[in-house]
């Protein structure tokens, strides 16, 4: 199909003491468990886009070659003033063209769903979230926890392990 991603990761990239998960999560969790583990291969903004390419091209590119869109939802993507760039891109190729799935990762309780942009809002609406949540964190590097089976269930078809 021409893809070389099987998901394109899209999350809050401001370096906050809250944003410290997020970025391990991103940076550790996930390539472990869905790469190492599952066989998937992720495009991760910061490890995946190099220095010195045009951002904005780069980004849409790599969705392009992406099989899935994985949004990590937290308070501050909600609460940011400015949309990331990667995310309208995201929403847009899902939405408009309807070419890509995306996977919601709530990664903390978000409770009213109001404050989202109407876009996310339709498609929790459609197919809802997956919440990480603290008890994950005992054990985050287990692909057989309830949340990675979620996670694994949309994706590409491409491991399964026994």
């Amino acid at each position: 199909d021409g893809k070389i991603y099987d998901a394109y990761v899209i999350y809050p990239k401001n370096h906050t003491s809250e944003a410290n998960f997020v970025e391990y999560f991103v940076y550790q969790i996930m390539p472990d468990i869905l790469e190492n583990k599952c066989g998937y291969k992720l495009c991760i903004y910061g490890r995946d886009i190099y220095p010195g390419e045009d951002t904005a091209e780069a980004i849409e590119k790599r969705m392009q070659k992406s099989r899935r869109l994985i949004i990590l939802l937290t308070q501050q993507l909600i609460n940011s003033k400015e949309d990331a760039y990667d995310q309208h891109i995201a929403l847009y190729n899902a939405l408009i063209q309807n070419e890509t799935k995306v996977i919601l990762l709530e990664m903390e309780t978000i409770g009213d769903y109001g404050k989202l942009q109407e876009s996310l809002r339709f498609i929790i609406k459609q197919q809802g979230t997956i919440k990480w949540k603290e008890e994950h964190t005992v054990h985050p590097q287990s692909p057989n926890s309830k949340f990675w089976k979620q996670v694994r269930y949309h994706m590409p078809l491409s491991c399964w392990p026994s």
